[in-house]
């Protein structure tokens, strides 16, 4: 299987599959494709009351009730995804020792043999205050994952006990070996006047980290009180 990310700012990825082989997105993702590519809803499970299971754990980690998937009778075709904001997409080798933990909604396509489930966050003070809520979805199995950052996206590897603080919405993705809590800002004359939220996100390693400059709910937050102000006039 090869692939391609074209663009800078509004990427698009390019993925080539063979016969016998099956490609899975969320719902909606699909730009264009060659005319032998074949696709269909399918909620990935195995008999009805697996896939409902399956398409029930996809719905409280932020995803659409059902995947597409996409295969060919050529020898090689093409399928094209993309994202409607402004970000990059990202890939990972998810191995059955080897787990990707995504905030909801980041999920954009795999190849392989992918479970995508929940998974909860192990303190009550993270699932409360993380921004994220309980629930993240957690990437299983043996396959290629892609997946989509808002805005710029910072690929970081922390070494065992190392520790970053972050905004709790930017965070995109981090390995399952990554533990995730959440700290409060220090001074409340911070909290009150700097312009930032009361709680961060401390994540330690070892493991990958990938962060985001610009999360889709920050920028629409940033916006609303604009355009009230176009629909009031």
């Amino acid at each position: 299987m090869n692939y391609r990310i074209y663009g800078e700012d509004m990427q698009v990825l390019e993925v080539e599959i063979s016969s016998g082989e099956k490609l899975y997105s969320q719902s909606g993702a699909m730009v264009w494709m060659d005319p032998s590519v074949e696709m269909k809803a399918t909620t990935g499970g195995k008999g009805l009351l697996d896939g409902l299971w399956k398409a029930a754990k996809r719905m409280m980690a932020g995803e659409s009730l059902a995947l597409v998937e996409y295969k060919t009778t050529a020898d090689r075709a093409k399928v094209a995804f993309a994202m409607p904001w402004i970000g990059k997409i990202n890939s990972f080798e998810v191995t059955p020792n080897n787990s990707l933990i995504l905030q909801r909604g980041a999920y954009l396509a795999h190849l392989g043999d992918i479970d995508i489930s929940i998974t909860f966050t192990k303190r009550l003070t993270a699932g409360l205050f993380g921004g994220e809520g309980f629930i993240l979805q957690k990437l299983s199995g043996q396959g290629l994952v892609f997946f989509f950052a808002g805005g710029y996206v910072k690929e970081m590897e922390l070494n065992p006990s190392e520790e970053i603080l972050i905004d709790t919405g930017c965070i995109v993705g981090f390995q399952e070996s990554v533990s995730y809590e959440i700290t409060t800002v220090k001074g409340i004359g911070t909290w009150l006047f700097g312009g930032e939220g009361l709680f961060l996100a401390k994540l330690v390693g070892p493991g990958k980290v990938w962060l985001q400059s610009a999360p889709i709910p920050t920028f629409a937050g940033y916006i609303a009180p604009y355009l009230r102000n176009l629909i009031g006039k």
